[in-house]
């Protein structure tokens, strides 16, 4: 009875529609081979360590598809990515009904053992203002530099430019250009060594724009040539870092070579302080008293 209704439905719509156009009924859809850049589910079990990620994060909390542009997306390119999206729901439902043991149901019914399966939201991000898309769907802005568009969509617009300089955009703004970028580095730079966003990105840039020899096309010129800045002088600062921890090392071996000669016996804790000590003034005052101290005590600080 349902497929004669629907083939009722279908020759009413084709034979109505025929009076002013070109009607078809079962047109095949040939679906052409898409990729989604990156696709995300979010693990309950790393809520914590999600919640710390700032804006990337918050993208991150429901299932997405993450499509970033080299520059500002068109309307054309986000259609796309609307049918990644709505293709890529269709086959997450196509694999719940398989693992349920369904797959034989109407696709078409509406039964309560139809296996649920989240519409996962498509994140675009891009450089600049896309103002037809903005504007095509709607969007909403939701905070500085994220848009929403109309609810059914489930589509988030990243625009990078408009993002404000803060820690929790860091991520996303090393994927831009210009100022953008120039200040996502300096501030990557600023970050304690142990910063996870450190961990994350400075090997990726090294490696994407230093360890091959690719050449760059026109555009990408820029950017690389901002980020080879930026690791040419990461790399001086780290010869730097090492010169210094070398003399450092020199300095503190000298005051242990100065207390063997007196004779003074040196514990194992005393020992691993000397040598952790960095700053070259202390090790240079220690080393004056051991030449001339006589017992421990006189020469580190505090030591009693």
């Amino acid at each position: 009875m349902h497929n004669r209704s629907d083939q009722l439905a279908k020759s009413l719509l084709r034979d109505g529609l025929s009076l002013v156009s070109a009607a078809q009924t079962e047109v095949e859809v040939l679906a052409a081979t898409q990729k989604i850049d990156v696709f995300s589910v979010p693990d309950p079990a790393r809520e914590a360590e999600r919640a710390r990620m700032g804006l990337l994060g918050q993208l991150a909390a429901e299932p997405s598809l993450f499509e970033p542009f080299h520059g500002t997306p068109s309307l054309r390119q986000v259609r796309r990515c609307l049918r990644k999206q709505l293709t890529w729901h269709h086959e997450l439902e196509r694999r719940a009904r398989a693992a349920a043991g369904a797959a034989a149901l109407d696709e078409n019914a509406d039964a309560p053992t139809q296996p649920a399966v989240d519409f996962p939201a498509l994140v675009v991000i891009g450089r600049g203002r896309p103002e037809t898309v903005l504007d095509a769907y709607r969007c909403e802005p939701v905070q500085p530099g994220v848009y929403h568009a109309v609810p059914g969509l489930v589509m988030r617009v990243i625009v990078l430019a408009e993002l404000p300089r803060t820690r929790a955009t860091l991520l996303l703004r090393l994927l831009g250009s210009g100022r953008v970028l120039r200040e996502a580095l300096a501030d990557l730079a600023a970050l304690p060594d142990d910063a996870w966003e450190k961990g994350i990105a400075r090997p990726l840039l090294i490696h994407f724009r230093l360890g091959t020899d690719e050449p760059t096309t026109d555009k990408e010129d820029d950017v690389s040539a901002e980020i080879r800045a930026w690791v040419e002088e990461y790399e001086r600062n780290l010869r730097a870092e090492a010169r210094t921890e070398g003399r450092a090392e020199e300095a503190a071996r000298a005051v242990l070579t100065a207390l063997r000669v007196r004779g003074i016996a040196v514990p194992d804790a005393a020992r691993e302080r000397i040598l952790a000590e960095k700053d070259p003034e202390t090790l240079e005052r220690w080393h004056e008293r051991a030449v001339v101290a006589a017992s421990l005590a006189e020469v580190l600080d505090g030591l009693s």
